[in-house]
């Protein structure tokens, strides 16, 4: 079942369960979906991968914005942002921990023979491909460049 199915089924279970924190995020992730399809153009139809990102540059905005109004004292509005988060994060696929972040960049480091900080481009452009929906990008990042100044 496409993600856009999914999410339409999904509303209306929110609508009649009254559950107006659920479908604020779920609207949000059709109005996301909806936008992308367009910038693609009518006939194209979104790839699983696509769909991924759009969740997660979702995701990514809801976080900091939480972090934001968080700093400013704004509990009301982070609370939401948190909520709209957790429903976004539902559709994720499972994120790797950090222990299985660096093991898998362990790997890929000894796969390239990356040796320092002038491999990071090499390392981060595998990692970017295998881990690509499973992990962030700055975790990513932040690994490989802590395991690249140590050899």
């Amino acid at each position: 079942m496409a993600l856009q199915d999914k999410i339409d089924q999904d509303i209306k279970a929110a609508m009649l369960a009254k559950d107006n924190t659920r479908l604020r995020g779920l609207r949000a992730i059709k109005a996301a979906i909806l936008l992308a399809k367009t910038e693609k153009g009518p006939a194209e139809a979104l790839t699983e991968d696509t769909e991924v990102k759009v969740l997660q540059k979702l995701a990514k905005q809801r976080r900091e914005s939480a972090e934001i109004y968080k700093q400013q004292n704004r509990n009301d509005l982070y609370q939401i942002e948190i909520e709209e988060l957790e429903v976004i994060e539902s559709f994720l696929p499972k994120q790797l921990s950090r222990e299985e972040v660096e093991s898998a960049v362990k790997q890929l480091i000894a796969e390239t023979g990356a040796s320092g900080p002038k491999d990071m481009g090499k390392v981060m452009g595998l990692a970017n491909q295998k881990l690509a929906g499973k992990a962030d990008g700055k975790t990513i990042s932040e690994i490989a460049k802590a395991l690249l100044t140590e050899n």
